[in-house]
């Protein structure tokens, strides 16, 4: 780190944070605008994709017209940089004010300024949250091409979740690119040395994998989905093999008390439950706290021998 910021640091110990904090809570808002608009982007792709199956084999021409007439309405570009922001009821569009991290809603009083309709509290809660982990990722690692890199993981990692948790989709586009970006992070030995992020996000997708066709031979079911196998190699090719049993363990805990308070409000047992949020957790743990985690355990398992 170059001595000039290091300065800067120790005598201002608040500003880097709350610069981090800032900083944070604008990318959170980016992250709603992907994760609201990549699984709709997915979505136009594969109904392109059908169409291009259909009359390829000569088969079903009003199913193709359909879906042709479907992308036909929703014909104007639509990506993560256009169109501009608009309310999804009377489709005003948002202005620069109204468009502040975290405290523009409650500037708004939860609702449209236009047409009165209630803003998802969502939206400044993602905003908070993504503050706040950029702010103690930063804290953890510094300022630093290290805590650069965990900021970045850290986003993956809560966009991941969202979209999962709303649509039961694992985007290529982030577990497959972070899958590499691991990798090239790691060749340059940022978190873990290159092996250990090569063997963690092998094991890391084969046990996944193996759980599965375990699981389909048994029941006959499908237990998870393979954006879960991704994810997870996603999750190894950053934090190494040593982190996989740590992630496996704090996600099914995680993932087995939410099921169990679900089935006690009456959750429907045929209803999946989405694993990617609950695997995005025990990563981000994994990334901040995974060696003392690791340490603790193996010291209570050894005393308990």
């Amino acid at each position: 780190m170059p001595m000039d910021l290091i300065a800067f640091q120790n005598h201002y110990p608040f500003a880097v944070p709350t610069i981090a904090f800032i900083f944070g809570s604008a990318f959170g808002s980016f992250l709603n605008v992907v994760v609201y608009r990549l699984p709709k982007m997915m979505l136009r792709e594969w109904y392109g994709q059908a169409i291009e199956i259909i009359e390829e084999v000569n088969e079903d021409a009003a199913l193709s017209q359909r879906l042709r007439q479907h992308l036909k309405e929703s014909d104007e570009p639509f990506n993560l940089a256009v169109p501009s922001s608009r309310c999804p009821d009377c489709g005003a569009r948002i202005r620069p004010l109204q468009n502040i991290p975290i405290l523009s809603w409650f500037m708004l009083l939860g609702r449209c300024a236009d047409c009165d309709t209630a803003i998802s509290p969502r939206y400044p809660i993602v905003e908070f949250a993504t503050a706040l982990l950029t702010m103690l990722v930063i804290i953890q690692f510094g300022a630093t091409l290290q805590g650069v890199a965990a900021c970045f993981f850290s986003w993956a990692l809560i966009t991941l979740a969202l979209i999962d948790f709303d649509t039961q989709l694992l985007p290529d586009d982030i577990t497959l690119l972070f899958l590499w970006l691991g990798l090239i992070a790691n060749f340059f030995s940022l978190f873990i040395p290159l092996e250990e992020a090569f063997l963690g996000a092998i094991i890391g997708y084969m046990m996944l994998w193996t759980i599965y066709q375990l699981f389909k031979l048994v029941t006959g079911k499908e237990g998870m989905g393979f954006g879960d196998f991704k994810m997870l190699a996603m999750l190894g090719a950053w934090l190494g093999l040593s982190a996989i049993p740590l992630i496996i363990i704090v996600s099914s805990f995680a993932g087995a008390i939410f099921g169990g308070v679900l089935l006690l409000l009456g959750w429907n047992r045929e209803k999946p439950i989405q694993f990617g949020p609950f695997l995005a957790i025990a990563g981000w743990i994994a990334l901040m706290w995974g060696d003392q985690l690791t340490i603790l355990y193996l010291d209570l398992a050894i005393r308990n021998v």
